[in-house]
Formats: structure tokens, C-alpha cells, sequence
């Protein structure tokens, strides 16, 4: 027997015999149902996620480590995954990391490295981008983004500020129970993740009933710096069209019998960031690697060891493109060392040199700034033997009365390669180095191009070459 259970009457207290349809007060009673009946619900489906743990804010200062698991990941993923990361607090092992999937189908984890010495106490973010692509199977690119939220409290904090902090950030439910009282919770856990955080003090008693039909997994423990946050995928524009010669950097090499006066080699260079660097055997480190240039032309020692591998960086900023330096011996921007790490934009005539510690090393100038791009020459004894063409990928610009004063084409790069527009009837000819170049508008007379910066080093790499060396010179070092 059961006493009544009609809601309307939650006071009733008279028994009803199995079976009855009503109490002895006529109260109706909600029909049984057979427990065989109840549908068996379906597991809830993992949703890609990462499982943040080991940060210990009571470190603040000092250098710290977050471990990265990646779970509920599609089953079309790729088995390398790319992770991007970028915040304020000082990333000590680099902002590019991987997650390798195991033969057993999970991941392994990944250290995401930290530092916040120096900085101010409060929240500061790490912004996460995870891409997969998985291209001998076929299957689409797909990118996930995410954003951890990280407290560096003050350095005289206790660990109950701490955790009451964190708490606050990171839980769903709280739930205290004080002064001889009792708190009741029943969860319905089928809907996703939830954190609760329960206690009871004084004499406090505190209910907690989680029904678990998802049949999911249940943590149960005293309060932890762990947290697990959801992945959001975005849509990832669709490919362009493959370029007939896909190239980075290229090079327009002058004949040598035509006796011209201008450059033997214009280089090309379509990157978001040029690495100016010394020019050796087997050098990945720059794109422009420069030589010093004598005399009797080119010196492969002496005072080319006065160029660093990775001399200064040319980028797009702000303000135009700008050019900072990030070597041992330093540069000269119009006769003045801008200072280490410190980006100076570049105006048309200014003039770089190379080194601060020691003049004439190598000598450019900035011929023009384009609308796609920036033109430096040399002013040294290699003023005819190279120019550097340093454009933005995937940019096509505007036609540009400088370049046809200069006596040069306009040159874009689009689709992973180098294009050539005709500025008056705007027809775009893809470029390769077959291509028979002599009706081109614009084009240098006796001019042919090459698909890859230095031909002149005839058994040298080409530039897809360099590039995958470079990317795993990065991972090793990453890795290390």
C-alpha cells in the first residue's frame, strides 16, 4: 500500500490499496507506470572538449604548467591536430603545439608552458585554435576555437581566496548549507556538464541526489583547480583554386647579356612575416638571407658573420610595413638604432644598415611602399645584383604608377601562387616559369621567372622545401 500521491494534495496522508484510481477522499491518483515501460535513454553524445588541470594559482609569479587533454573528438578527425596558442601571460614553450592520436583512439596530452611574472594580478586569457586536417583521407578541414580563463591572484593571497575565486568562475551551482540546516539538490545530469559546488558547515546537512540516466561519468571529491571546456567549431572558407606553380617566394632573373642596369635578381616574397637573415649553406632561418658584397663581389665570411640568422623581421603593422630588430649586432634605420624589438615603420628613401655595430655590412633602401607591398634595393656594391619585392599574400592590388616608372610589372600573389595584371585591360596570367613572358605588359625586357628565391644556388631547396623545413625546425624546437 502507498499513500496518496495526487500533487494537488500534498497533506493527504490516507493509504490507497494497489491498483485503486483514487484515495478514500476521492482524490485521483497519477496512473503507475511499469518501470519495463520507461524508455531506456540513449548515451549522451561527447561533445569535443578539453579537460584543463594541474594550474596552481598560488604559483602567481613563477612558471607554471597547464595539462591539455582532448576528448570527444569526431571520429573523421585528423590524427595530428593542430593547437595555436596566444594570451599575455608568457607562453614559455612556444604558441604552436599537436595532439597525437594513440592507437587506442585518445589523445595524448598536451603542457601548455606559463609565466606571469611581471604582470598584474586578475584574469588574463589564453586563446586556443585547434585545426585538423586530414588530407590523405579526404575529408574536410575543420577548426575548433576555445578561450581559458586563468587567475594570477596576488602574491599575498590565501588559498581559500584562491579556490573562492575560482569557484565562482568555474561552477554552475553552489549550494550551502550553515547553522544546523538542510540543503537538498537533486540533478538531472542528461543535459551536459554541470559543476556544483556543495558544502555544509555548523552542523549542516546537505542532500545531493544525482539521477545519472545519461549513464555518463560522475566525479565526487573535494574541490580541484579543474575544469573541462567546450570546444566550438567554426566554418573554415572553402579552398580557392590551385595555382598552376604554388610558390611563397620567387625570383624575375635578368639576363646577364642584356645589359641592363637594373638588378639581376628581383626576389619575391609573399609572406606575412619576412625574416632578414645571413645568407650560408643550408640557411631555413631567413627569407632575404643577405651577403656582404666587396670589392671583388661576393664575401662568404669576414663580415657577413656580422648578420645574424635571423637579422630583423619585415611585416605589415598598424601603420604600414614596419621593420624590427631582433639580432646581436643591430641595425641603423636612416643612421639610428631603433632599439631591440622595437618595430619603426618604413617610408619610402629610408635606409637600413646593416650592422649598428659595424657600418656597411649591408646597405638597402626602401625604393617604394605599394599598395600590396614594399620594394627595397641595395645601396652597397650589390646594388646590381638583387632587389627584394616583399608583398602580402593573397592580396591583389591596385595599379601602381611607381612600379611602371620603375620599370617593373605588377606582380600580386593570389591562390598560393604569383600573377601577373595587366593594369590597362586587367586580364590576370598566372606564373610560371615555362610561360613565355615576352607579351606581358610592363614585363622587363630579357626578364624570366623562377620559382624559387635564389636560383642562382642551382642544387639550393625551393621554396615549398624551405618552408616544411622551417615548420619542422619549429616543432622540434617546440617539441624540445
Amino acid at each position: 500500500m502507498n499513500r496518496c500521491k495526487n500533487p494537488e494534495h500534498p497533506h493527504c496522508t490516507v493509504w490507497v490499496m494497489p491498483g485503486d484510481s483514487a484515495c478514500a477522499h476521492g482524490h485521483p491518483q497519477p496512473a503507475a507506470v511499469e518501470a519495463a515501460a520507461a524508455p531506456i535513454p540513449a548515451p549522451a553524445a561527447l561533445r569535443p572538449h578539453l579537460h584543463v588541470s594541474g594550474f596552481d594559482p598560488r604559483a602567481a609569479g613563477g612558471r607554471q604548467v597547464l595539462k591539455l587533454d582532448l576528448r570527444g573528438m569526431p571520429v573523421d578527425a585528423a590524427a595530428g591536430v593542430t593547437l595555436l596558442a596566444s594570451s599575455r601571460l608568457q607562453l614559455e614553450n612556444g604558441e604552436r603545439h599537436s595532439f597525437t592520436r594513440t592507437v587506442r583512439g585518445d589523445w595524448l596530452p598536451v603542457f601548455l608552458e606559463f609565466s606571469s611574472r611581471g604582470l598584474e594580478h586578475g584574469q588574463y586569457r589564453i586563446e586556443l585554435e585547434l585545426h585538423s586536417r586530414a588530407v590523405s583521407t579526404g575529408a574536410a578541414a575543420r577548426t575548433w576555437i576555445a578561450t581559458l580563463l586563468i587567475l594570477a591572484p596576488r602574491a599575498d593571497a590565501s588559498l581559500h581566496d584562491i579556490h573562492q575565486t575560482f569557484l565562482a568562475t568555474h561552477k554552475n551551482v553552489r549550494v550551502h548549507a550553515d547553522d544546523a540546516s538542510i540543503a537538498r539538490l537533486k540533478a538531472r545530469t542528461g543535459g551536459g556538464a554541470l559543476d556544483i559546488d556543495l558544502r555544509a558547515t555548523n552542523a549542516g546537512i546537505a542532500h545531493l541526489d544525482l539521477d545519472n540516466e545519461a549513464g555518463g561519468k560522475i566525479d565526487l571529491g573535494f574541490s580541484s583547480i579543474a575544469w573541462d571546456e567546450d570546444l566550438l567549431e567554426i566554418d573554415v572558407p572553402a579552398e580557392a583554386a590551385q595555382h598552376p606553380c604554388p610558390a611563397g617566394t620567387a625570383c624575375l632573373v635578368q639576363d646577364a647579356a642584356h645589359g641592363s642596369h637594373a638588378p639581376r635578381y628581383l626576389r619575391l616574397f609573399a609572406v606575412d612575416e619576412c625574416v632578414i637573415g645571413r645568407n650560408e649553406p643550408g640557411a631555413v632561418e631567413a627569407d632575404i638571407r643577405l651577403m656582404h658584397h666587396g670589392e671583388s663581389g661576393l664575401v662568404l665570411e669576414g663580415l657577413t658573420r656580422r648578420i645574424s640568422a635571423r637579422h630583423a623581421l619585415l611585416r605589415r603593422g598598424r601603420e604600414g610595413f614596419e621593420i624590427e630588430d631582433v639580432s646581436r649586432f643591430g641595425l641603423l634605420v636612416d643612421g639610428a638604432w631603433p632599439g631591440k624589438q622595437a618595430p619603426t615603420p618604413l617610408r619610402p628613401g629610408m635606409r637600413i644598415e646593416l650592422t649598428a655595430s659595424i657600418p656597411g655590412v649591408a646597405v638597402l633602401e626602401v625604393t617604394a611602399v605599394l599598395p600590396n607591398g614594399i620594394l627595397l634595393h641595395r645601396l652597397d656594391a650589390g646594388m646590381e645584383h638583387e632587389a627584394f619585392y616583399v608583398m602580402d599574400p593573397e592580396r591583389k592590388p591596385d595599379a601602381s604608377p611607381r612600379l611602371a616608372a620603375l620599370g617593373l610589372p605588377l606582380l600580386f600573389h593570389r591562390d598560393g601562387g604569383f600573377w601577373h595584371l595587366d593594369p590597362r585591360s586587367g586580364i590576370e596570367t598566372a606564373l610560371t616559369p615555362t610561360l613565355n613572358t615576352a607579351g606581358l605588359p610592363g614585363w622587363p625586357q630579357g626578364a624570366r621567372f623562377a620559382a624559387r628565391p635564389y636560383p642562382e644556388h642551382r642544387n639550393g631547396p625551393s621554396t615549398l622545401v624551405l618552408r616544411q623545413e622551417r615548420a619542422a625546425q619549429d616543432h622540434r624546437a617546440a617539441g624540445a
